[in-house]
């Protein structure tokens, strides 16, 4: 029968034992982090970009907060690394970005995650990554109801507002170079607020971007009453997320965290929060993208 002195001595040992199994496994998974993961985790922090005027997915409010339909769902990816991180305290920084420096910040490592509207292109996939697709639009144009422009073709020889190396402006660029927006003389944006004051000032005869941007835009501009999103769509953007590109286990973690969101519902709510008040409902494609890239466990 053996001693109380050495079962206190086995009781040592094994919670010695214990404790070094332990801390070993926590240094595993410590080691087990990479790339992204691991920067928030040694940081406490992780940092979200987002834009200043891309109602509704990304804009500065009243109250000089980020918000928006990207913003939101940016946070539900935080509320998952987390949760992988073991986190719950884990700090929110936020950045802000335009469409010139938005891509150099995913690359260089000044933002990890960036939330605004930015279209998923296999050009751009060579320097950075992106997330599940969270909005389909194409580009059109907003432009005074007066002048009865119905599409691009009504528009040559006139001139034209458009982002600086966006999509749009390379969309414009094609159509005028094949001819069927022959003469039309392109005004760069530095961004969406720039691109709309130019048409509100009459500096240009119209703004070309996504049509949900101009939508926003429109909602929110003291000329609304005199203004109209026309034409068909002149591009196909799909938005997704940026992040660094080669990082997959950051990469499950932002997929992981959109899938959860598609295949319970809980899209739909953020959906209606934003574009509700703009009344513009979800589209048959939309809608098919949530339940397609609705991942199981």
């Amino acid at each position: 029968m053996p001693t109380l002195s050495s079962l206190s001595r086995f009781c040592a040992v094994g919670g010695a034992s214990l404790i070094i199994l332990g801390s070993i496994g926590a240094t595993a998974r410590a080691a087990e982090l990479s790339g992204t993961l691991e920067k928030v985790r040694n940081t406490g922090t992780i940092t979200i970009g987002h834009r200043e005027a891309s109602t509704p997915f990304s804009f500065v409010d009243s109250n000089k907060q980020p918000a928006g339909y990207a913003v939101d769902l940016c946070l539900k990816i935080v509320d998952h690394v987390k949760t992988v991180l073991e986190k719950p305290d884990l700090a929110v920084r936020y950045a802000v970005v335009t469409p010139q420096t938005r891509i150099p910040a995913v690359v260089d490592g000044t933002v990890d995650l960036e939330c605004g509207s930015t279209t998923n292109t296999l050009a751009r996939q060579q320097q950075v990554d992106f997330s599940a697709i969270y909005f389909t639009t194409g580009t059109r144009l907003l432009t005074w109801k007066a002048d009865k422009v119905r599409d691009i073709e009504d528009l040559a020889g006139k001139t034209i507002a458009v982002v600086s190396g966006s999509t749009n402006e390379k969309a414009l660029k094609a159509l005028i170079d094949d001819g069927r927006a022959k003469g039309t003389q392109l005004l760069p944006a530095k961004d969406y607020a720039d691109g709309i004051a130019a048409l509100e000032a009459k500096r240009a005869d119209s703004f070309a971007t996504d049509d949900i941007v101009l939508f926003g835009l429109l909602a929110k501009s003291d000329k609304k009453q005199d203004l109209e999103v026309v034409g068909r769509y002149l591009s196909y953007d799909p938005y997704g997320v940026m992040f660094r590109r080669g990082d997959p286990d950051f990469r499950l973690a932002v997929n992981r965290a959109l899938a959860r969101v598609f295949r319970s519902g809980e899209i739909a709510r953020i959906y209606a929060k934003w574009f509700d008040p703009i009344s513009v409902p979800m589209s048959p494609l939309l809608k098919a993208g949530f339940e397609l890239q609705a991942i199981p466990e």
